[in-house]
C-alpha cells in the first residue's frame, strides 16, 4: 500500500485507500461551500449549518468518487482483472488494476462503467429531492450532488488519457486498428493536448482576475499531462522491452546461503560487505526460500544477531516467480503488481536465477545505448 494512504477498509474485497492529500482538498471544499456557495444560494441558515452541511458536501463528494470507481473496479474483476486497490486523493481518486484489459471490449466497458454509475447516481438523487423537500438544507445538498455527479460523469468522459474517455477512445482505435500501441498513443497524446488547453485556460483566467479558479483549472490541467507523459512513457518502455525474455536479463549465479545464517551475518558480510540485496535460502543443498532486505528491515536491529534466515524467508512455494522464456515486460510487470524488486527464475521446480529490477532498469540503458 502506498505509505502516503490511510487504509479505509474493504469493499467486494476491493482495499480502499485514502491519501493524505484528501484532508487538503476536504478542507478547501468545506471551506468554499460553507463560506460561498451555500450562504450565495441558500439565504438565513444558522452559521453552523453552512459549515455542518459544507462539510457533509465534502464527503458525499469523496462517496461518488469512491462509487465511481467502484464501478470501473467491478467491472474489472468481471472480465477476471485483479484490482490491487482504490485510492482517493485530491484529484478524485483511481482504481489500481494489476494488468492492462485483454481485449478492446473489456477496455471499453471497465473506462465507461465509472461515468454511466456517475450518471445512475446523479439521476436517483434527481428523483429523491421531493423526498427531502421540507428539509431545506437536505434538499440543497442532494442538488448540489446532482449537479456534481452529473459534471463528474461529463468530465471524465473527455477523450484523452488519463480520463476515462481516453479509455474508451483508446478501445475504439484498439477495436478499429488491431493494435493496442496505436491506440494508447492516440489516446495519450490527445489528453496531453487537453491537458495544455486547460493549463493555457487555467492561466487565462488567472491573468483576467479569475485568480482561484484559473489556478485550480491549471493545476488540473498540469496533473492531467503528468499522467499523460507518463502512459506515453509506459508505452515507450514496452517497446523497448518487446520480444525480450527474462533469460537475457537474469542472473545466471546467485548467493545461496545456508539456512542457519543469521541477519546479522547477513547485513555485514552480505550487504554491508558485496552490496546484495536478495539471497536464495538453502536447506541440505535444496532452494527453501528467498530473503530479501525487505524481510531483514522488519526484524528489530536487537534481534539480528539471533534470528536465523530460515526464520524470516519467503517459503519457496509461496514466492512469486517467472520462467526464463516469460516475456520480460510481463516480469516487470509483475513485480509492480506485487511490490517486489526481485523474482526467482524457475522452470520445472528448479531455481534457473533471479531477475532484480536493477537488471531490467540497466538492460534498458543498454538498449537505449544501442539505439534499439
Amino acid at each position: 500500500m502506498n505509505r502516503h494512504a490511510v487504509p479505509l477498509g474493504r469493499i467486494l474485497g476491493i482495499q480502499i485507500n485514502l491519501d493524505f492529500s484528501w484532508f487538503l482538498i476536504f478542507g478547501l471544499i468545506t471551506w468554499t461551500m460553507a463560506v460561498g456557495y451555500y450562504p450565495a444560494e441558500f439565504k438565513n441558515w444558522p452559521q453552523s449549518m453552512y459549515w455542518i452541511i459544507g462539510a457533509v458536501t465534502a464527503i458525499m463528494l469523496f462517496v461518488s468518487v469512491l462509487l465511481h470507481e467502484l464501478g470501473h473496479s467491478i467491472m474489472a474483476l468481471h472480465y477476471k482483472i485483479r484490482v490491487k486497490g482504490i485510492t482517493l486523493f485530491i484529484f478524485g481518486g483511481v482504481s489500481e488494476l494489476g494488468a492492462e484489459p485483454s481485449s478492446a471490449g473489456a477496455q471499453f466497458w471497465i473506462s465507461l462503467s465509472g461515468p454511466l454509475v456517475s450518471f445512475a447516481l446523479g439521476a436517483l438523487l434527481f428523483l429523491l429531492q421531493p423526498v427531502f423537500s421540507q428539509v431545506v438544507p437536505l434538499l440543497a445538498l442532494c442538488k448540489y450532488l446532482v449537479f456534481i455527479n452529473i459534471i463528474l460523469g461529463l468530465f471524465n468522459l473527455i477523450p484523452g488519457f488519463p480520463l476515462d474517455g481516453g479509455g474508451v477512445l483508446r478501445s475504439i482505435v484498439w477495436a478499429m486498428t488491431k493494435n493496442m500501441r496505436i491506440a494508447t498513443l492516440i489516446a495519450a497524446n490527445i489528453g496531453r493536448f487537453i491537458a495544455y488547453l486547460l493549463i493555457f485556460w487555467g492561466m487565462w483566467n488567472v491573468l483576467t482576475g479569475n485568480f482561484m479558479n484559473g489556478m485550480w483549472i491549471a493545476f488540473i490541467g498540469w496533473f492531467l499531462e503528468t499522467a499523460a507523459r507518463s502512459q506515453v512513457q509506459q508505452q515507450g518502455l514496452h517497446d523497448l522491452l518487446a520480444g525480450h525474455k527474462v533469460s537475457q536479463v537474469m542472473k545466471q549465479h546467485y548467493l545461496a546461503i545456508p539456512e542457519d545464517t543469521t541477519l546479522q551475518e547477513m547485513v555485514d558480510r552480505h550487504i554491508l560487505g558485496s552490496g546484495g540485496r536478495s539471497f536464495m535460502v538453502e536447506r541440505d543443498n535444496r532452494i527453501v526460500g528467498l530473503l530479501t532486505l525487505h524481510q531483514i528491515k522488519k526484524v528489530h536491529r536487537s534481534e539480528w544477531p539471533v534470528t536465523t534466515s530460515a526464520q524470516v524467508m519467503i517459503p519457496i512455494e509461496q514466492t512469486r516467480w517467472v520462467e526464463p522464456d516469460a516475456e520480460l515486460w510481463t516480469a516487470l510487470e509483475e513485480m509492480d503488481h506485487t511490490g517486489v524488486n526481485q523474482l526467482p527464475v524457475m522452470e520445472n521446480g528448479r531455481i534457473k536465477g533471479v531477475l532484480t529490477r536493477e537488471d531490467v532498469i540497466t538492460f534498458l540503458r543498454t538498449l537505449q545505448e544501442l539505439g534499439a
